[in-house]
């Protein structure tokens, strides 16, 4: 049923919350987990110029290796969790509007399953979901698991 299942990551707690579950489902049916960071073109944009943007954007992460180490950080804590359960697992790095670079993703990549967390870093969280898992699970034609950070805290205490 499910052979590759997309965890994107921006490697926040409710991100690590939502690695648990897909795990869980993806040791159920032996699927390759990918990881994916999207690097925010947009929010980075505030913070760095339009040189290091541009770099950015063409792929250069190797030129910036704060940016990187932060995306081989929330990449590697899933690839870690995958590989303890002895799944095939691979990271993949990206940069663009989130959503949208999901969205990509999912049709170049035959991705049959979306687990991701409910909110990520951005702490502009609206009433019910983020903005990006928002527009992911509206605009995906495919199963997208929404994975809230206060389940994971139930869960625990059970």
């Amino acid at each position: 049923m499910y052979e590759h299942i997309l965890i994107p990551t921006d490697g926040s707690k409710t991100a690590e919350y939502a690695v648990e579950q897909a795990v869980d489902v993806a040791s159920k049916y032996n699927a390759t987990v990918h990881a994916l960071y999207v690097i925010d073109v947009d929010a980075t944009s505030y913070a760095l110029g339009a040189e290091q943007v541009d770099r950015i954007r063409q792929g250069h992460l190797d030129e910036m290796p704060e940016i990187r180490a932060e995306a081989d950080e929330a990449t590697g804590y899933v690839a870690d969790v995958a590989a303890e359960h002895g799944l095939p697992v691979r990271e993949h790095v990206t940069a663009g509007e989130p959503a949208r670079a999901i969205r990509k993703f999912v049709e170049e990549n035959d991705i049959d399953l979306v687990v991701m967390g409910s909110h990520g870093r951005s702490g502009l969280s609206r009433v019910i979901l983020g903005s990006v898992t928002e527009k992911v699970l509206r605009r995906t034609r495919l199963p997208v698991l929404v994975v809230d950070v206060h389940g994971g805290d139930q869960g625990a205490e059970a």
